[in-house]
């Protein structure tokens, strides 16, 4: 008697009847929107660092981090759409959608977060020498007088996507009268995220008993935020607020018992003078305000052209003299 032997089960296939819809098929439409963002991320990728290289190399790491991360899963989401992919179900289609302007977005986010490289002369003045030791490592930079070090030390925050070499120029006469200057690297080159930075500093200064802490821009109002909680400190306490174009995000004109320095510019189309004007409200009534007549937003570091800024009137470099000037005399009186 012939037995026909067992056939082995056939892998489970979905079966499509006649006048059933057919297997769904992937979208060659979606397919080349996938191609194009990955190719965008891949570009802005390039752009950052071609136009962005030295902030990048010399600021916190994160940003680096992240520069890479958008390179490798374009690159992999760009090679995946080249190789033959299965129908899709209606749910996964929306979910890839979905992931097209998550990405979108993000590769947006990162174009945005692209820092402002630093320029002459604070690059120059990254140098160490016979006044000034300048030592940087992957989240702050620390000019050290190299003679008589004063006990009162001056930490300040950059403004946002700038690169914190930009300050050199403009902070290292400080460091050239004895006081300690430190700047710190901040995550993404945002000040906000930096909030933590100057408890750190204090610990690892036990020398300086007295700080000035203070800012450019976005990093003036995060310095603000560390004055008002650190002028009350037993051991080495906040004795000043250094605001390079900026103001407070809140009222602090009783909270804050420390002098304030407020120095602003004519042209600045940023932090405006109406803006400066109006912050006088919110700060200490003794509080000194200086303005720099012609001068810019962008005069107050070395780092180029800012968007949405005015137009200059007088020299950078008589501006930063300027600026530099104001700052020495404000943190001297405050060491007396």
């Amino acid at each position: 008697m012939n037995e026909t032997a067992p056939r082995a089960p056939k892998k489970n296939r979905p079966r499509y009847a006649a006048g059933q819809p057919s297997a769904p098929t992937a979208s060659p439409r979606l397919a080349w929107i996938v191609r194009v963002v990955a190719a965008a991320g891949v570009l802005v990728v390039a752009w950052a660092c071609l136009t962005g290289w030295g902030a990048i190399v010399h600021g916190h790491p994160l940003y680096a981090v992240l520069l890479v991360a958008t390179l490798l899963a374009s690159a992999l989401v760009g090679w995946r759409t080249v190789r033959p992919r299965p129908g899709r179900t209606t749910w996964r289609r929306i979910l890839r959608i979905a992931l097209v302007v998550v990405s979108i977005a993000w590769i947006a986010l990162m174009a945005w977060l692209r820092p402002f490289s630093a320029d002459e002369p604070a690059v120059a003045a990254m140098d160490s020498d016979t006044s000034v030791t300048v030592a940087e490592d992957a989240t702050r930079i620390v000019l050290t007088p190299t003679g008589v070090v004063s006990t009162t030390g001056v930490f300040f925050q950059p403004g946002a996507k700038v690169d914190a070499r930009a300050y050199a120029a403009v902070l290292r006469p400080l460091a050239e009268s004895g006081y300690t200057v430190i700047i710190p690297k901040q995550p993404l080159s945002i000040a906000f995220l930096a909030i933590t930075t100057f408890d750190a500093a204090r610990s690892d200064f036990p020398g300086i008993t007295r700080w000035v802490v203070g800012g450019h821009s976005l990093g003036g109002t995060v310095a603000a935020i560390q004055a008002d909680a650190g002028d009350s400190n037993p051991v080495a306490p906040v004795v000043g607020l250094l605001l390079y174009a900026s103001y407070p995000a809140n009222d602090i004109s009783t909270s804050l018992t420390t002098p304030v320095l407020s120095i602003s510019a004519t042209n600045d189309g940023l932090a405006t003078p109406e803006k400066i004007e109006a912050s006088k409200q919110i700060l200490p009534a003794e509080s000194t305000f200086t303005v720099i007549d012609g001068a810019v937003h962008a005069f107050f570091g070395d780092y180029g052209p800012q968007p949405g800024d005015g137009t200059p009137a007088v020299s950078h470099d008589d501006a930063r003299g300027q600026i530099s000037r104001d700052t020495v005399a404000f943190v001297s009186k405050l060491s007396e």
